[in-house]
């Protein structure tokens, strides 16, 4: 698969900032989802959505933007 051939370029701040703040989307989701918060099941899924991604990518430290921008905040 390509992304396992990528290198690594999420680091840093940009890293930990992905991490928190794909944390709180998710959460935001999920409280969208349960009921909990009245914003709008688009918003919410959308929040969901970005989440999760945000995760991924602060977790592995791959993002295919970045790779494709030429952009490694790793250093």
């Amino acid at each position: 698969m390509w992304v396992d051939a990528m290198q690594k370029n999420v680091g840093g701040i940009d890293r930990t900032g992905r991490l928190v703040v794909g944390a709180v989307a998710v959460l935001a989701g999920i409280a969208v989802l349960m009921g909990y918060w009245t914003v709008g099941i688009v918003t919410g899924v959308l929040a969901l959505v970005v989440g999760v991604i945000l995760l991924a990518t602060g977790t592995t430290q791959k993002c295919p933007i970045n790779d494709a921008a030429g952009i490694d905040t790793t250093d």
